[in-house]
């Protein structure tokens, strides 16, 4: 008999979502019962699609490896006439590996296990997981079957095929170098690759290459959505063969799953034309990954919309305008009644328009002192209106002037300016928090923080003031990205709404409007605070280091001043960056010590290394 020399191949991204065992089965299975409609041989899922990624330690647990034992043996029956290959944590002696099981006619095959942990930026797998040693294959009890674990290659329709699992294919010493001394033709590897800007392209650099360096097809699956609250996975689905790319998914998809199909034929070079991926800039990237996460966290969180303190300036603007960006992406991408359904919301209020939807999701409120001005005041007001939003407004003077008189009778003396200028403003921030989040519970929404990362580098920021709220869409970004990004969507997305926003200064507007309050006037100018925190905190240099980067750019002695000023702060506001909301990672960095950059809440606060500076 002839072998066969054709596979049709797939590769299904689920939005998958810890312990929601029946949902995230459905996906499978809803993805599964789509490939065998168009006869698929071979079906890859994303890593640990069977239980989500971000368990966290409860990978460390007996109950959860052998529940996802349980949920494999629930699809074995969908698997007649196609190979389907499901990632979830397998225990083993006590430890736990990260596995890749393959299906087909109602049986297990065999579980290929992840060799490379990532334990760098976000990834902490080693505290859950133990790597798999290369080339071992040993045969183990699961399912009521003897089966290879480990270092496995299979085949379909003759055509051998073996695993990759996410980091693997990012390390010098990778399982595809013994696959290619094993002949293997096709490689999987299941994923999940957090979302960062750029990131695709160095994925699809990645593929295409491997395929050509290892002689083989390549697929690419990388998991979907807004997980667990703080990932953001694209849903990448890449394809190549012998350095040449064949197809490449939608990403940043809103929906339960996003199958991708093709003919992959193994005794001739690829035939069909080469795709040429087509990448969106870092603004439309934004507005996708951003889009995504909130639909995702709000529905999974089941909150029934979003609270605003909106200012007027950028940043609460910015969330604003995400929030409408994430219904009109969202209901464009489900349609209507899934978008609403999928929402939990009460079918019968269901909006037929994108306003009428951000009405009923968002509401806002200015919450103005004798501080604010007009101009923000108006630019909010504007901004709501042109997006649709509840709009609301009241002062806080009462409730801070309550405060200050207290304490000026603790004291024996008048607050001012000259003396008390961190607590006067402090007490307008603080004082805005308890009505906002008051408004937040009575319509059970989430209220949405608006600090952004540069304020989280240098702690400008009030604690239980803006920092307030259940999450923080914007603390992954930096103020720059933020104020460009909005020129964008008034122009390219069409808000309207942001054109006063656009031409207004960043000001915190707490202190009176004489002393002239500016971001930059507090801080210093936000592209100088931007390259030193990328010199500092990314590339974690020393500020001796940073200066003679930066020397050439700036003056010596005003650069000496801010780089003192980035690292005092630094180091004294760690304590904030440990209370951040939940927050999106988005660049390829943040500062939340819960997901990327970990730092000591007490230090030396730099004094030996700021003392270096004074000598250059």
């Amino acid at each position: 008999m002839q072998k066969s020399t054709n596979l049709r191949v797939a590769g299904a991204t689920v939005n998958q979502t810890p312990l929601a065992w029946s949902q995230n089965l459905s996906n499978i299975i809803q993805a599964t019962e789509e490939a065998r409609a168009r006869q698929v041989d071979l079906l890859c899922f994303s890593e640990l699609s069977l239980t989500g990624y971000s368990c966290e330690d409860l990978f460390l647990s007996d109950w959860l490896a052998e529940e996802a034992l349980r949920q494999l043996a629930l699809l074995l029956p969908h698997t007649n006439n196609i190979t389907v290959c499901v990632g979830l944590p397998l225990r083993m002696h006590g430890k736990t590996y990260n596995g890749a099981a393959v299906l087909r006619d109602g049986k297990l095959l065999g579980v290929s296990l992840k060799q490379n942990l990532p334990l760098d930026g976000v990834h902490y797998e080693p505290r859950w997981f133990v790597p798999w040693r290369s080339g071992e294959i040993i045969q183990w009890q699961l399912l009521n079957s003897n089966v290879p674990v480990g270092d496995v290659v299979y085949t379909c329709k003759d055509i051998t095929f073996a695993f990759e699992i996410c980091e693997d294919a990012w390390r010098e010493q990778r399982p595809a170098i013994r696959h290619l001394q094993r002949n293997v033709q096709l490689i999987l590897n299941p994923s999940a690759s957090h979302f960062a800007f750029g990131k695709a392209h160095v994925r699809e650099t990645l593929i295409r290459t491997s395929s050509e360096k290892f002689q083989c097809a390549y697929l690419f699956v990388n998991e979907l959505g807004n997980e667990s609250g703080r990932m953001i996975y694209d849903g990448d689905i890449i394809l190549a063969q012998h350095g040449k790319m064949l197809a490449y998914g939608d990403r940043l998809v809103i929906g339960n799953w996003h199958l991708l199909s093709h003919d992959l034929r193994f005794d001739t070079p690829p035939v069909n034309p080469a795709v040429t991926p087509v990448f969106p800039d870092q603004n439309e990237e934004f507005a996708q990954a951003a889009a995504l996460a909130l639909f995702d966290y709000l529905r999974k969180s089941k909150a029934k919309g979003f609270v605003l303190s909106l200012s007027g300036g950028a940043d609460s603007s910015c969330c604003a305008v995400l929030v409408s960006e994430m219904v009109r992406r969202a209901s464009s991408s489900l349609g209507w009644n899934q978008f609403w359904q999928q929402l939990g919301q009460d079918p019968a209020t269901k909006p037929q328009s994108v306003a009428g939807a951000v009405g009923a999701l968002l509401s806002c409120a200015y919450q103005g002192t004798r501080n604010s001005s007009p101009e923000t005041l108006q630019s909010a007001s504007s901004l709501a209106t042109s997006i649709g939003a509840q709009f609301h407004q009241w002062t806080i003077d009462e409730e801070t002037e309550s405060y200050k008189s207290k304490m000026e009778q603790v004291l024996g003396r008048s607050l001012n300016w000259q003396q008390d200028d961190i607590a006067l403003q402090n007490i307008q921030a603080r004082a805005r928090s308890p009505i906002i989040w008051m408004l937040a519970n009575i319509k059970q929404s989430l209220l949405l923080t608006t600090s952004n990362r540069s304020e989280g580098d240098v702690g400008y920021a009030t604690m239980d003031g803006d920092t307030s709220g259940s999450l923080a869409p914007l603390a992954g970004v930096d103020k720059p990205f933020i104020l460009q990004w909005l020129r964008f969507a008034e122009k390219t997305l069409g808000y309207n709404g942001l054109h006063a926003v656009n031409n207004l200064t960043p000001t915190a507007e707490l202190r009176p409007p004489e002393l002239s309050q500016t971001d930059e006037k507090d801080l210093m100018p936000y592209p100088v605070l931007l390259a030193i925190e990328k010199l500092a905190i990314r590339d974690r240099r020393s500020p001796v280091q940073v200066f003679h980067t930066l020397n050439k750019q700036y003056p010596a002695e005003e650069l000496k001043g801010w780089i003192r000023r980035f690292f005092k702060l630094w180091a004294i506001n760690q304590w904030k960056r440990e209370r951040i909301a939940p927050s999106f990672h988005f660049d390829d960095l943040n500062v939340d010590p819960r997901s990327w950059c970990r730092f000591p809440i007490l230090s030396g606060g730099f004094e030996t290394e700021l003392a270096a500076l004074d000598a250059c």
